[in-house]
């Protein structure tokens, strides 16, 4: 006979038939996860302005597959899943504001999918407490609706562990060991190293234990990360030099892999800070940092209150999950950014959720009016600190976009138009926004050479931007110098003789 996966919660669901009088229904089963989701939706909507404007990154991956602006540099770390997440809005359009809409919605969809896994797993005011606790941390809002990888490997990882603990406990789950092949391939499609690290401790049962060795699930996890990372290994071989040169090359882009103690930086992120590289400067304050220690602390709570249960691997395999991926960016990385821990966020918020229903609901006398009391007065202070942040964090991002917009349109009436080049500092996103291609001789971008720019220079516009007071390139003293914004370009005789 089969093994159910809900065992330790058989009954927890079981409801007496409505009443055929009643006509309005209180929520149940998936609805309150479709609910959670839903106004993860609409929060994106509201809070994060789909007119935004796209970021430094987004750029990149939009101008893959955009097909009014150049495809720009794409580096060694960056895989393909991004571009293709987002093609179906911006192969035909160029509105950023529906391509936010897009993804927000397609976030929103994501986040039910991957709660719903864990249905019979725990129960279901379990996982909708977790997929709120998630959906409120201001990074998920802010990146929710952002064509960036982290929120979508957030996503598979979460998916992956419930499908594996399915698939695991019944056999005949075919549904499940589905799930663990495309989930892994999700993250692998998004990220491939994170993808592997999110999957070791899953790896690590179906080869080292005895009691969960099983090939069909070595099987799904090995076709999942071939499926989704088989283009980026590919790519390594024919553009990168091979795959051992393109993570030699993506371990330097990112400071160089290594020990490296990153907590600080990560510290200083939570501010707002979408990229802490250098990561100098003050600390938060401490309300803005206090969920980020009281998270796992939570989750580790819900572990042991879950191994006193008997029901221990649903709460401890998220844990290990969590642990391995935020590995390397807690003590392998010379800087940080917030969008780095989604993963680890999603799979601590399944026991840290259980954790919390288990203080408010458990048998206590007195002490759980007490415990519901500092329970409910601690989520409004998380929800008022996080919502704080997000603000102040659209704001900043929204004011720098609108720069980037603003230049570009500076450049048009100098006549750098497309086709144009540019070349310099913020070169990558002011080529975006201005429509040209976007080149340079050095750095983690290198894909050109000096002759290639001055050779182009005598047949189209090409602009060098530098920042006030730095001298350009030898080869650019000779050209028109302009003010634009905060920046000066120094245009081509291509320009001039146009």
């Amino acid at each position: 006979m089969a093994k159910t996966v809900n065992r330790p919660f058989v009954g927890a669901d079981r409801r007496s038939p409505p009443s055929t009088k009643r006509i309005f229904r209180r929520p149940h089963g998936q609805q309150w996860l479709a609910l959670v989701a839903g106004a993860f939706t609409l929060a994106q909507l509201i809070l994060v302005r789909p007119g935004m404007g796209l970021g430094w990154d987004e750029t990149v991956y939009v101008s893959q597959v955009g097909s009014d602006v150049p495809a720009a540099f794409f580096s060694a770390p960056r895989a393909r899943g991004v571009s293709l997440l987002v093609a179906p809005i911006a192969s035909w359009s160029s509105s950023t504001s529906l391509l936010r809409v897009y993804l927000a919605v397609l976030s929103g969809l994501g986040l039910f999918v991957a709660l719903r896994v864990w249905r019979g797993l725990f129960p279901t005011r379990v996982l909708a407490a977790a997929g709120a606790l998630f959906a409120t941390l201001w990074v998920t809002l802010f990146y929710g609706p952002q064509a960036m990888p982290n929120y979508w490997v957030a996503i598979g990882a979460l998916a992956c562990v419930g499908c594996f603990l399915r698939a695991q406990a019944d056999r005949f789950d075919r549904a499940a060991l589905w799930g663990v092949g495309l989930s892994a391939a999700l993250m692998a499609w998004m990220r491939p190293t994170d993808a592997v690290y999110v999957t070791l401790p899953l790896f690590f049962l179906v080869v080292c234990v005895r009691r969960w060795r099983s090939p069909r699930l070595l099987v799904a996890l090995v076709a999942g990360l071939v499926a989704g990372a088989g283009e980026w290994v590919v790519e390594a071989y024919v553009s990168y030099g091979g795959l051992a040169q393109r993570l030699s090359d993506g371990s330097k882009i990112q400071g160089g892999l290594g020990w490296n103690l990153a907590f600080d930086d990560q510290m200083r992120s939570l501010g707002g800070r979408v990229l802490c590289r250098p990561c100098t400067g003050a600390m938060p304050a401490p309300p803005v940092m206090l969920w980020w220690f009281a998270l796992p602390v939570v989750a580790v709570l819900g572990a042991v209150i879950a191994v006193k249960a008997r029901r221990r691997v649903n709460s401890l395999l998220p844990l290990a999950c969590a642990a391995v991926v935020g590995f390397p960016y807690l003590f392998m990385i010379g800087y940080a950014a917030p969008r780095f821990l989604l993963p680890v966020y999603i799979l601590l918020a399944i026991p840290a959720a259980d954790a919390l229903i288990h203080l408010v609901t458990a048998p206590g006398g007195g002490r759980r009016p007490v415990a519901a009391t500092l329970v409910a007065l601690g989520l409004v202070g998380h929800l008022g600190v996080q919502f704080a942040v997000l603000h102040h964090t659209v704001h900043g991002t929204t004011v720098s976009h609108e720069d980037w917009a603003d230049t570009a349109t500076q450049l048009h009436r100098l006549g750098v138009k497309p086709p144009c080049m540019l070349t310099g500092y913020e070169d990558v996103p002011i080529a975006f926004y201005t429509g040209c291609s976007s080149v340079d001789t050095v750095g983690h971008n290198a894909n050109t050479t000096v002759d290639a720019i001055v050779r182009a220079g005598q047949r189209l516009p090409v602009g060098v931007l530098i920042t006030p007071g730095q001298k350009p390139p030898t080869y650019a003293r000779t050209w028109e110098a302009h003010r634009v914004g905060h920046l000066m370009v120094y245009v081509a005789p291509a320009v001039r003789a146009g």
